[in-house]
């Protein structure tokens, strides 16, 4: 017996819209980031965050060996860098010449327009199919006056990006 396919859940999911973020990471000398779409707090007390990269772009690839990734808030006013960070690929440019940033903790790259950031450390990391969610304990947390005091940039303002990795 065949589930659903992913056409009969993205119907099932039409309308439904919640923030993305970008999250970046550093290890080994090399910084990368990425738009994510898939993230949600995961528990209240002890606070967890929990975010999942395709493993299919490079921020995976470092992020898998990193104790700490930085999660990065954006306001509506901020699609350029939703555009940067996902329909880029950091195997053809460095998205980090191409905005604002201030390097972190362990040398992680902070961005500078985003409406804040959160750091933390990776506690687990489990594999959910063409994604790997990364449970998250927070250390430090930075919010940001946001350009647009409403909203975040959502997916739904967002989904019109063309990856530049394949989910």
């Amino acid at each position: 017996m065949s589930g659903p396919s992913t056409a009969d859940l993205d119907t099932w999911l039409e309308g439904v819209d919640y923030p993305v973020f970008v999250v970046t990471v550093h290890h080994g000398g090399r910084s990368d980031g990425c738009l994510v779409g898939f993230a949600t707090q995961a528990s209240i007390n002890p606070p967890r965050l929990l975010v999942c990269l395709s493993t299919a772009n490079r921020t995976y690839e470092l992020a898998r060996q990193a104790e700490t990734l930085a999660v990065h808030l954006l306001d509506a006013g901020h699609r350029d860098l939703a555009e940067l960070f996902g329909g880029t690929t950091g195997d053809q440019i460095d998205k980090f010449s191409r905005c604002r940033w201030e390097p972190g903790p362990q040398g992680l790259p902070l961005l500078s327009d985003s409406a804040g950031w959160m750091i933390g450390t990776v506690l687990t990391q489990v594999p959910l199919g063409d994604h790997v969610g990364f449970l998250l304990a927070p250390v430090q947390i930075s919010n940001r006056p946001r350009t647009d005091t409403r909203r975040v940039l959502t997916y739904q303002q967002a989904r019109t990006i063309a990856p530049g990795h394949p989910a």
